[in-house]
């Protein structure tokens, strides 16, 4: 395809910025390596109004967090009627929020942990005797694992929501699922093999997923195959009912019964050195140059 001019948008102003710069980087050397005419493009330095008077015809979005991928974005290339990748506003809003993606998946019977909504006047005993203990203390809009904590002591139950607050106003209390972190890509109306992950005492944190080779993935995932066949049909009907498309990736555990239970929807994941997409998608015998152009094909407005 002649895609024309492409924004690969990276950078941004959340939290994870300086993630979406490495995937951006990654992303844009892939699409010049293949003859594409790709430019970089900061939203925290240049307005994305500016997007279509510059002569782009398509956009490429690396960012991850709030101002890319949680349906803001998007809605500005809407406006502008330029095609970008991954999912639309309403999509990337919701996957942006882990409290309302587990309200539609619940409503519709699909399996997530138990959480609550807590603030400062929560009570903390009650809520672990309710949940269990460990459990997770999550903002409910950010990605990467940013102010993410597993807590082990009620007393320290307090501590952790203060500072996943410090991330986002609305934090999660989610329920601790003992068993093995599995992570599902697709790629337009296909789910790509899944991703078994080992991480240290099953830290799978902002540290380890970016910074270090301490966590081991394993893709074939090892799993039987009536299980994966039916794990990656579980990831497609979830993502479809949040409206996603184009590509994404689900987090999920399985438990030691073999039960899945999906905890959240990416709809811009990483493409660094350390992702999980691009890991999958070579295992489906798809490169990283390929699986980048794949994507930007599947760009489309609305």
């Amino acid at each position: 395809m002649n895609f024309g001019k492409v924004a690969v948008l990276m950078g941004g102003s959340s939290a994870e910025r300086e993630i979406s710069l490495m995937s951006g980087t990654a992303v844009l050397n892939a699409l010049r390596a293949r003859g594409v005419d790709a430019h970089a493009f900061d939203p925290a330095a240049t307005s994305p109004c500016a997007l279509r008077e510059l002569g782009y015809a398509r956009c490429f979005i690396a960012l991850h967090g709030r101002g890319g991928e949680d349906g803001t974005l998007q809605g500005v290339l809407d406006i502008l009627g330029l095609p970008y990748t991954g999912s639309g506003v309403m999509a990337s809003a919701i996957a942006m929020d882990k409290w309302r993606t587990k309200m539609i998946w619940q409503s519709a019977g699909l399996p997530t942990p138990q959480y609550r909504i807590v603030d400062a006047n929560t009570d903390w005993q009650a809520l672990a005797r309710e949940l269990g203990m460990p459990l997770f203390i999550k903002p409910a809009r950010e990605g990467s694992s940013v102010g993410v904590a597993k807590i082990e002591r009620v007393e320290h139950l307090a501590e952790a929501y203060a500072s996943a607050a410090g991330h986002d106003a609305l934090v999660l209390a989610e329920q601790f699922i003992a068993g093995q972190e599995l992570t599902a890509p697709f790629l337009g109306d296909t789910a790509l093999p899944l991703i078994r992950i080992e991480a240290p005492q099953g830290n799978y944190d902002y540290q380890n997923k970016y910074f270090t080779d301490s966590v081991r993935y394993h893709c074939p995932s090892g799993l039987d195959e009536a299980t994966e066949t039916a794990l990656r049909e579980l990831v497609l009907r979830a993502g479809a009912l949040l409206g996603c498309r184009g590509w994404g990736r689900t987090d999920l555990m399985l438990d030691a019964d073999k039960r899945p239970w999906l905890l959240e929807m990416n709809t811009s994941p990483g493409m660094t050195g350390h992702s999980l997409v691009p890991m999958s998608a070579r295992a489906a015998g798809i490169g990283f140059e390929d699986l980048c152009l794949r994507i930007l094909e599947l760009a489309q407005i609305g």
